[in-house]
C-alpha cells in the first residue's frame, strides 16, 4: 500500500475496502482476536467492487504488489481461468502482450506492471503453500500473441506443472461442462475470493458467496485432467502454435 494511500485512509479522504484493512492490521501484528472485531465491522458491506478504471488511475503495478500481499497471507490459492492463462503462470513476453490489449498501458507503466507481476512468482516456490489452477482448453488456443510466444507460455505451464505443490489442471472442451465459465476467480483459502469481470474487481469475504466459489471450483475440478494427460493436452495444443511459426519464418522477404 503506497503513503499517499495511506495517508488518505487516516485522514478519511478514502475508505478502506475490507482487504485494505486486513493489510493494515496485519502489518501492525495486532492480535487476531482485535483483527477479527475490526474486519467484522469492515465485513458489514462484505462485497467491494473496484472499477479497472481506478486501478488503471492508481497505477496498475501497484495493484499488482496489492495482490501479491494478499497471496503472501494465503496457505491455499485455488484459481480459475475461463480468460487468460494465471498471472503467477505467465512468461513476461505473453504478460506484455495481455497489457498491450485494448486498453493497452503506455510502455512504461506496461514494463512496471509486468514487473510487478512476474515477481508475484517468487510465491510459487515458498515453502509451505499449496497451489490449485485450473484453466479452461480454449483459453491455451486463444492468440495473445505470436505463436512462438503461445508456445513458449504453453511450455511454461509444464513445467509449473511437475512443482510439488502445484496441482494443475485443465478442463477440456470436449467434455460436458458443469457450469458456465461466467468469470474467472481466485479463491484465497476459505476467507476471500477475488472476481475478474468486464468492468471492475470485486472482492468478497461473505461466507455464503465464498461457499459458492468454492463449489464452482470443484465441479470444474472434476471434469478437469491433470498429470500426464493434462501435459500431453498442452504439449498438442503447442505444436500447434509451431508449425504456423514455422510459416511465418519460411515466408520470402517483400522488397
Amino acid at each position: 500500500m503506497s503513503a499517499g494511500k495511506l495517508s488518505k485512509i487516516e485522514t478519511g479522504k478514502v475508505r478502506p475496502t475490507v482487504q485494505d484493512v486486513d493489510l493494515v492490521l496485519t502489518a501492525l501484528g495486532v492480535s487476531q482476536e482485535v483483527k477479527e472485531e475490526f474486519l467484522a465491522t469492515a465485513r458489514a458491506d462484505a462485497t467491494e467492487a473496484t472499477a479497472w478504471r481506478l486501478l488503471r488511475r492508481m497505477g496498475p503495478w501497484k495493484h499488482q504488489k496489492t495482490i501479491r500481499a494478499i497471496e503472501a497471507g494465503t496457505t491455499t490459492l485455488r484459481l480459475f481461468q475461463g480468460q487468460l492463462v494465471p498471472g503467477l503462470l505467465q512468461t513476461p513476453e505473453y504478460a506484455s502482450a495481455v497489457f498491450c490489449l485494448p486498453p493497452a498501458l503506455p510502455e512504461q507503466t506496461r514494463a512496471r506492471t509486468v514487473a510487478a507481476r512476474l515477481g508475484r512468482q517468487s510465491v510459487l516456490h515458498e515453502p509451505g503453500r499449496s497451489f490449485r489452477f485450473l484453466i479452461c482448453e480454449h483459453v491455451l488456443r486463444w492468440r495473445i500473441s505470436e505463436p512462438v510466444i503461445m508456445a513458449l507460455q504453453l511450455d511454461r505451464i509444464v513445467s509449473v506443472s511437475r512443482l510439488p505443490n502445484v496441482s494443475l489442471g485443465v478442463v477440456p472442451s470436449g467434455r460436458p461442462m458443469p457450469d458456465f465459465p461466467m468469470t474467472c476467480f481466485s479463491l484465497h483459502d476459505d476467507r476471500l475470493v477475488i472476481v475478474e469481470t468486464f468492468h471492475a474487481e470485486v472482492t468478497t469475504r461473505e461466507p455464503k458467496d465464498v461457499q459458492l466459489y468454492t463449489d464452482t471450483f470443484e465441479r470444474f475440478a472434476a471434469v478437469a485432467v491433470y498429470d500426464d494427460d493434462m501435459r500431453a493436452l498442452v504439449e498438442g495444443i503447442r505444436d500447434g502454435f509451431l508449425p504456423q511459426q514455422e510459416r511465418s519464418w519460411n515466408e520470402p522477404l517483400s522488397g
